[in-house]
């Protein structure tokens, strides 16, 4: 991720903890932050097996049958076994850029100029532009995401 962070010269701030950061909300308070201004980075695969990269602010969960009529396929959240096959990483490790997925973003990311993220590892996270994670995925920004 790092590679493809400084080849796409892409503006982060890497943090790095000493114990695990496996929530929104521990993620929250090791940068004082509200939960909102955490993402998360999650991964579904359509009914094709094509897996998706979602990704909504912390506060919010997917709304699997919008994300399902945005895509124009029913989707389901990968197992943790097809998390680490599909992205290479392990369930709380994966990050928003880097990653050669069809990418949707909730439209409630695009609130924030920048958003903190999962860093590659669950000790890690980055703080990244909203707009950012947007452009070098390509991604389609929409009204997925739910209480």
């Amino acid at each position: 991720m790092k590679n493809f962070i400084e080849k796409k010269e892409i503006k982060v701030n890497f943090y790095e903890f000493s114990k695990p950061v496996l929530s929104v909300d521990s993620s929250a308070k090791e940068l004082n932050v509200d939960p909102e201004r955490i993402v998360k980075s999650l991964i579904f695969v359509d009914e094709e097996g094509t897996p998706l990269l979602v990704i909504v602010t912390g506060d919010k969960r997917v709304d699997e049958e919008r994300l399902s009529e945005v895509h124009g396929q029913e989707v389901r959240l990968a197992k943790a076994r097809e998390v680490e096959e599909f992205s290479g990483y392990k369930i709380g490790e994966v990050p928003p850029v880097g990653l050669v997925l069809k990418t949707f973003v909730d439209s409630k990311v695009m609130d924030f100029d920048t958003v903190i993220a999962g860093g590659g590892s669950t000790h890690a996270l980055i703080k990244i532009g909203s707009a950012d994670i947007v452009e070098v995925n390509g991604a389609k920004v929409a009204d997925i995401g739910t209480e």
